[in-house]
């Protein structure tokens, strides 16, 4: 399986920055899609942030972009997300996500990251 550690939240002020970090224990190239998802306090769903596939095609929730920035690193075997113009609304458990279908089908999940903007 693929395990997925993230890394980089904290506590920020609104238009502040933050880069979150996952790294994975496969190799990232072999992987079709990364991303990040986050799950704000009183959803119960998580929502798309920002997905990378294997070609380096991403993909954003319109409530981010122009802000964030997903980013692959397939010698680190790492994804990123680069955070501009933070909003209170951006605060939020940040999930890294991996999926892919070779050998088999999978879709892990990280820990989670809390990242906390205040106004």
């Amino acid at each position: 399986q693929v395990q997925l550690v993230e890394s980089g939240g904290g506590l920020v002020q609104a238009g502040g920055s933050l880069r979150l970090s996952c790294a994975a224990s496969a190799s990232t190239f072999r992987i079709n899609v990364m991303g990040w998802y986050r799950q704000a306090p009183g959803k119960q769903q998580r929502e798309l942030v920002a997905t990378i596939s294997s070609g380096d095609s991403t993909n954003y929730a319109d409530s981010v972009k122009g802000r964030f920035t997903i980013s692959r690193d397939n010698v680190k075997n790492k994804v990123y997300l680069k955070m501009n113009s933070l909003k209170p609304e951006d605060t939020a458990v940040y999930y890294c996500n991996a999926v892919g279908a070779v050998p088999f089908r999978y879709d892990y999940w990280g820990q989670g990251t809390q990242v906390t903007v205040s106004s």
